[in-house]
């Protein structure tokens, strides 16, 4: 035998498959496809469900973590806020809104966006909203409306954009919050 020369083993081959067998294989595959797919397709749905889980409960644990301070961080910048209300939410003409934290007295309240990461298309939907905030809540269209962003971290330039837009900035650390506007900040009234 020559050293260039490769020959395949010896394996006795049985009859030729028929075509009736190989039309079975084919839906026998076909079937493992279509279990694997319901296989993949229910997974997904698991894995969406689990981070949305995981996002509502972080949410929740960045609102808790933001209203703790919020009433005393307030307070130090000149608005007299007495207390709190979390996630109001409501429908006004068939449009739902929400808000994460409200933050009231007599004459003012503020109003406070909570994200984990803030983005700068967080602020320009926020924004929208606060400006139909008194129609969203017409039981505070007397009082002066405060915006504000609470965040564990910003995108981009997010976190300066909401400060030019006027509202407070307040950002999430450890286990309390402070408000990070420049000095002199002075916040506008939605």
């Amino acid at each position: 035998m020559d050293s260039n020369e490769v020959n395949e083993p010896y394996v006795p081959y049985g009859r030729p498959a028929t075509f009736e067998q190989v039309w079975r294989m084919f839906q026998e595959t076909d079937e493992r496809f279509k279990e694997t797919d319901k296989r993949f397709k229910e997974t997904d749905k698991e894995i969406k469900e689990l981070s949305r889980l995981f996002t509502t409960q972080w949410g929740k644990l960045v609102e808790s973590l933001v209203e703790g301070d919020l009433i005393k961080l307030l307070r130090e910048r000149g608005i007299k806020v007495d207390s709190t209300i979390q996630r109001r939410k409501g429908n006004l003409n068939g449009e739902n809104f929400e808000f994460d934290i409200i933050a009231i007295n007599g004459d003012e309240i503020v109003i406070v966006e909570v994200k984990t990461t803030l983005r700068v298309e967080d602020i320009n939907y926020f924004h929208r909203k606060l400006w139909k905030s008194k129609d969203f809540m017409p039981e505070y269209k007397e009082r002066k409306i405060y915006g504000a962003v609470a965040f564990i971290t910003a995108e981009g330039a997010a976190d300066r954009m909401a400060e030019k837009i006027g509202m407070f900035v307040i950002k999430a650390t450890g286990n309390s919050s402070s408000i990070i506007n420049k000095s002199g900040f002075k916040p506008k009234i939605f």
